[in-house]
């Protein structure tokens, strides 16, 4: 595709603007009205504390058998999302920027002393539009930190789903395609059997809504965590069968990495006393967790993130750096991120935090880092 070519299919159009509407406001009517299990989110500073319906599995399922059904009675194209990816992605990049003005717009306004609403403005436009300045914004009824994340993840397996439509109707499926989309589907799948383990992450409980949060979950996840699949698209790998099941082995490492921290950390928040591999959890300071995997690295989460990234990308061979963009950028966001948290820990926790790194002295690859 030339410049030019690139250009024009870059720009919006009504089309993408109808089916972004209408993917968002099907999320909002099903979030509210299908059943769910109600959790509730952490106790806020102020003592209060926000209740989410974790339906984000009812919900997909649901929307994708609306769209199996409307494409079986030839209502809409099943490739519609591979064909005009660029002009949604840049829909959305457009939506992301609006949302994030009116949200600071809006923070700004705030005359709320609650921890949810009130503004924190640092004086600088720039950082305060990037991190935002409210912790959990609302339209209507619906808290769009977790509305963003659920839509960003459910886009990424739409979007997931076209393009293997797409590659069905060109005649390029084949075991490496089919390895990629098993693996991201597992994932996305896994994320909303668990969905009520994000109320306890820390972009649910710390960060504040603004362009870092909004671009990320509704543009990076869905059209970055993708790019595998459209180079697939393009693409022809034909992978072997010792490459295959080392790519299954590297997935199911991940996964157990991954969920296992995820599982041990919201467990022991809701039962500190709850076992652990067995034994009783071991406890620094009454607080931090330095049992199972919170005892291997003190982000033994991010590493189970890096090695289903990775999983997701070795299909694709190693001819081209192009499909590993996510692991690469995934690894310098999580050391980022985990320098960050850090920091704020350091702050919050003081002699505890010093005594928890003396216990558990790996930040996130035991031995290495």
């Amino acid at each position: 595709m030339d410049l030019a070519a690139l250009l024009h299919a870059l720009i919006p159009s009504w089309g993408s603007v109808v089916l972004l509407g209408t993917f968002f406001a099907y999320l909002a009517v099903a979030g509210s009205i299908l059943p769910g299990k109600v959790v509730p989110g952490a106790v806020l500073p102020d003592g209060s504390r926000l209740y989410y319906r974790c339906n984000g599995l009812v919900s997909l399922l649901l929307l994708v058998a609306l769209l199996g059904l409307g494409a079986w009675m030839d209502f809409l194209r099943p490739t519609i999302i591979a064909e005009r990816g660029l002009e949604l992605l840049s829909t959305t990049f457009v939506f992301s920027t609006l949302v994030t003005i009116v949200l600071y717009a809006a923070g700004c306004k705030s005359r709320s002393n609650g921890s949810s609403l009130k503004p924190h403005l640092s004086g600088s436009l720039t950082h305060d539009l990037w991190f935002g300045v409210q912790l959990n914004p609302q339209f209507v009824w619906i808290d769009l930190k977790f509305f963003f994340v659920r839509a960003g993840m459910m886009g990424w397996l739409l979007i997931n789903l076209s393009v293997l439509a797409r590659s069905v109707q060109d005649g390029n499926l084949n075991l490496s395609v089919i390895l990629y989309q098993l693996f991201c589907m597992l994932y996305i799948m896994d994320y909303f059997v668990y969905e009520e383990y994000m109320t306890s992450t820390w972009d649910i409980i710390a960060e504040r809504l603004g362009f870092m949060l909004v671009f990320g979950d509704l543009v990076w996840i869905p059209f970055t965590f993708s790019i595998q699949g459209w180079w697939l698209l393009r693409n022809n790998v034909e992978l072997t069968i010792t490459a295959a099941i080392a790519s299954c082995f590297v997935f199911l490492i991940g996964y157990k990495v991954f969920r296992g921290a995820n599982k041990q950390k919201h467990v022991f928040k809701r039962n500190p006393k709850a076992l652990i591999w067995g034994h009783p959890p071991k406890v620094v300071g009454g607080k931090l967790l330095a049992s199972g995997y919170w005892g291997i690295a003190r982000h033994c989460n991010y590493l189970g993130d890096l090695l289903l990234a990775l999983s997701f990308s070795l299909p694709c061979g190693l001819s081209s750096p192009v499909p590993y963009f996510y692991p690469i950028y995934l690894l310098i966001l999580l050391i980022w991120r985990e320098r960050r948290d850090e920091t704020r820990c350091a702050e919050k926790y003081r002699e505890i935090w010093a005594e928890y790194r003396r216990v558990v002295p790996w930040r996130i690859f035991p031995y290495i880092y």
